[in-house]
């Protein structure tokens, strides 16, 4: 089953919803990065700082614009309109910024794969020699256990984006749990939510799993654990993502009125 757009409704597209629900987990004293295919994160950040988080701070890698004056939204990190920004960083200084991890709060990351316990893959799936499928390489993926929390986002929900192992590790979640987390002594938060078409999940505190924390408007628990392919947390009483607010769609639509997001 493909998640893509199954919490879409008449009043919002599943787009939509994600870049709100990745706002709202959003603080005031943030100061964010994220990689190419980031319009998700753009609106979501954009909307952030117009409602509950007027001081955060934003780095759309590709580009390196910082805090970049959105409206249109485009859809790629290292598109030129994003240099219409606050300042605009050299490259190497956003990397050095990510290794330093007192910098960075926030990391917005995906994959081809994303596991169990949050670790991402932008490699390749399949046998390593001879995969099945090639993705850009690990970009930045390696300093997501350097920064204080990682919100992973992904467009597809499927037993095939969702799996239990990745075929590589490019960027750590919490490894295989939280022994090897602990013994790996790393300085950041690590993985703090996930957000799909499907729902919102964020990690078991004790096993350090994915774990279910609201299903979105007109999704039940049973899709969610259809389209996961692995045996995800479910607590009693998941709850409905509440959908967007009045404000908080008027202000997504102004800030990408060519409707990037609504084809997602």
């Amino acid at each position: 089953m493909n998640g893509a757009g199954a919490a879409s409704s008449p009043r919002w597209t599943s787009g939509e919803l994600m870049a709100v629900e990745l706002a709202r987990l959003l603080r005031n004293d943030d100061v964010a990065v994220m990689g190419t295919a980031s319009a998700l994160p753009q609106v979501a950040c954009g909307l952030a700082r117009a409602t509950h988080a007027p001081d955060l701070w934003f780095v759309a890698g590709g580009t390196c614009g910082v805090n970049p004056h959105l409206a249109p939204t485009v859809p790629s990190c290292c598109d030129e309109d994003l240099l219409r920004s606050d300042t605009v960083l050299p490259l190497g200084d956003v990397v050095l910024l990510e290794g330093r991890g007192d910098v960075f709060t926030v990391f917005f990351a995906g994959g081809l794969q994303i596991d169990a316990h949050g670790n991402c893959n932008l490699v390749s799936v399949g046998d390593r020699a001879k995969p099945t499928l090639r993705g850009p390489g690990t970009v930045g993926l390696p300093f997501l256990a350097r920064v204080g929390r990682v919100l992973i986002y992904s467009m597809s929900h499927t037993p095939r984006s969702f799996v239990e192992r990745v075929d590589f590790l490019g960027g750590p979640g919490f490894l295989d749990g939280p022994e090897s987390w602990a013994r790996a002594g790393l300085p950041g938060g690590g993985p703090a939510a996930v957000v799909t078409p499907l729902c919102t999940m964020d990690f078991d505190p004790a096993t350090l799993r994915m774990r279910l924390r609201s299903v979105h408007p007109g999704v039940d628990v049973d899709q969610v654990r259809a389209a996961t392919g692995f045996e995800l947390v479910v607590p009693d009483g998941v709850a409905e993502t509440a959908p967007p607010s009045s404000e908080e769609l008027t202000e997504v639509r102004r800030l990408d009125p060519s409707g990037v997001l609504k084809g997602r």
